[in-house]
């Protein structure tokens, strides 16, 4: 319809004459009462940054020579970072003559993945970047749910030791 037309129509309705679709060929417009329509998108907006999670990259530092329980300490520590759904840079530095060892390293990193397996999955095998093996894990979302949950339920309850 002419735009004259159109125009008459939304001033008798109360309403606006919004242009949707600008390079359509004609021109797409709608009668509507703008203001709301701009309150509604903007809560749409706002709702979907809401939902948004926000996913986070965490490092873990190991070292060529780690002993056993640093590298539990370092592998429970990256288990909290999965637990709560971020993800794992693992980095092994090599420093020195240890370049020759890259083998070891790559173990450690498999070793350590294999640790984790539980709580996340590696997206690729270990990659050489520089004098560093670079791995990441990813939290596996079952279990991310499942410790939301456990979290939850075991808020209100308590357990009482009984005396002799």
């Amino acid at each position: 319809m002419p735009l004259e037309r159109a125009k008459e129509i939304a001033y008798d309705k109360g309403l606006d004459l919004v242009l949707i679709a600008p390079n359509s060929d004609p021109p797409v417009c709608r009668i509507m009462d703008y203001g709301k329509y701009r309150y509604e998108r903007d809560k749409k907006e706002k709702e979907s940054k809401r939902k948004q999670q926000t996913v986070e990259i965490k490092e873990v530092q190991l070292s060529f020579k780690i002993d056993t329980h640093d590298f539990e300490t370092k592998a429970r520590r990256a288990i909290g970072f999965l637990s709560d759904g971020n993800k794992v840079r693992v980095v092994l530095r090599f420093r020195g003559r240890e370049m020759v060892h890259q083998q070891i390293g790559r173990d450690l990193l498999l070793r350590f993945e294999e640790y984790c397996r539980e709580y996340g999955t590696a997206d690729k095998s270990p990659v050489l970047e520089g004098r560093q093996l670079v791995m990441f894990i990813s939290p596996n979302r079952a279990q991310r749910d499942k410790d939301a949950k456990g979290v939850k339920g075991s808020k209100g309850s308590k357990e009482t030791v009984g005396s002799k």
